[in-house]
């Protein structure tokens, strides 16, 4: 297996990635009332025009044509054992298609592949019937550039239901919709080009005869090898990769970044063939990985790593270790200085104002417990009842520097270092010799 380490980060400038903005004549007017009440979940792509003219009839078809025949099917065909064990593992093959296929190698280069493999990636991807490689691809590269902004296409910040499934549901807005840096490699790979001309012979084929002519020919259930491997495997299918857009951007962990709304979750990664870990993705989106450690429920990386020893697959990159590690410490650090924030760690010490020897002394003698400790004043008033070794121990102190004392007489804990920093009253204006 050959890895090759890349830390070039996706979309680099160049002449190509500008995007222009839409002219003034073709911004969005004015939304209507029914389109803010289902913002939700259709967003505002072509908001100020009437519902009926902003729906996406195909995908609106196949997305609730497939539900219902699955539940058709549920209610009239008998579940045979061997068609549930070939519709799982049919839902993994062309789960992996999407993920390994349309996602990891041609959405973004994480692995070179030798044609077999590409061929097959696009059939198994076809048979989850989402759309052609090309077009899927490019769409999830403006999500990456774009993400969480109004150029986004399926953008998590309009909800969690519109980056689910509503942003399929309307027609895109061209005028909104970022295009992604560069896609001439989409157009140039042949078998891409293939699958985009012929698609829908393909994906039909892929999604529901292939399966269903197994389950008949190996052991007679047509009907349930439509229904059961074909069409209900599909609507897991769909609403397993729908789970990376709304999900993965919901629940979990910012482990590398929060500058994003990605989220590492295990749960995520099971019901989504391993895309999960989406955090560490949207950091290091050309990491054939998405699971990085090696206990991390990541099929996909399983299944290109294990065709990679038979040469299959090639050139599997990887993000240095040390750059993820850093994500992982900063986000460590971050966390941890929001929590130490809550705490009273005494006044900062630009706020103390500064106090003269004699007005120290003056103190003093009016009977305020002071004692100078590293030049800061320390009101002790509070605490000299207190302290562990009782009140004797501190008093002959009461009016002097007792920096040495605190150091070498006793070598006090850091928890006595932290408590006299909340009793600091002043700086002195000259060390107290």
């Amino acid at each position: 297996m050959t890895v090759k380490q890349s830390f070039e980060p996706e979309g680099a400038a160049s002449p190509s990635n500008f995007v222009s903005p839409p002219r003034k004549d073709k911004m969005e007017g004015e939304l209507t009332p029914l389109t803010l009440k289902l913002q939700w979940l259709l967003g505002t792509n072509h908001g100020d025009k009437p519902l009926l003219k902003r729906i996406n009839y195909l995908h609106l078809f196949l997305l609730t044509i497939t539900p219902t025949l699955a539940l058709i099917g549920l209610l009239t065909t008998k579940i045979r054992y061997e068609t549930m064990v070939f519709a799982v593992v049919y839902y993994y093959i062309t789960g992996l298609g999407i993920t390994a296929g349309y996602h990891r190698l041609f959405a973004h280069k994480a692995y070179e592949a030798c044609d077999f493999v590409k061929v097959l990636l696009l059939l198994m991807g076809a048979g989850a019937f989402e759309g052609s490689c090309r077009w899927w691809a490019r769409d999830h590269r403006a999500h990456h550039r774009y993400v969480d902004t109004p150029k986004d296409p399926y953008a998590f910040t309009n909800g969690f239901w519109y980056a689910h499934i509503g942003w399929m549901l309307v027609k895109q807005d061209k005028d909104k919709i970022g295009k992604p840096t560069d896609v001439d490699d989409l157009y140039e790979d042949p078998w891409i080009q293939w699958q985009h001309r012929n698609y829908l012979p393909i994906a039909l084929f892929c999604a529901f005869i292939f399966p269903t002519l197994v389950a008949g020919i190996f052991w007679n259930d047509y009907a349930g090898g439509y229904f059961f491997a074909g069409v209900l495997r599909l609507v897991f299918v769909h609403h397993s990769t729908f789970f990376v857009n709304s999900l993965a951007h919901y629940s979990g962990n910012s482990t590398y970044s929060d500058q994003h709304t990605a989220k590492n979750s295990v749960i995520t990664a099971l019901v989504t063939v391993g895309e999960g870990y989406h955090n560490f993705h949207h950091e290091f989106p050309s990491d054939y990985r998405n699971g990085v450690k090696w206990y991390q429920y990541d099929p996909t990386k399983v299944f290109i790593r294990v065709l990679s020893y038979f040469g299959l697959t090639y050139n599997l990159k990887k993000f240095p270790d040390n750059e993820i590690q850093k994500g992982a410490l900063q986000m460590k650090m971050k966390a941890l200085e929001s929590s130490m924030a809550k705490l009273n760690w005494g006044p900062k010490v630009d706020s103390l104002p500064f106090m003269s020897k004699e007005d120290f002394d003056s103190k003093v003698a009016a009977g305020v417990k002071l004692v100078v400790l590293d030049d800061f004043v320390v009101d002790v008033s509070a605490f000299i009842t207190e302290h562990p070794g009782g009140e004797k121990i501190m008093k002959p102190y009461i009016g002097k520097n007792v920096s040495n004392a605190f150091r070498t007489v006793y070598k006090h804990s850091i928890a006595a270092k932290n408590l006299q920093a909340t009793f600091r009253v002043a700086r002195m204006k000259e060390k107290d010799n």
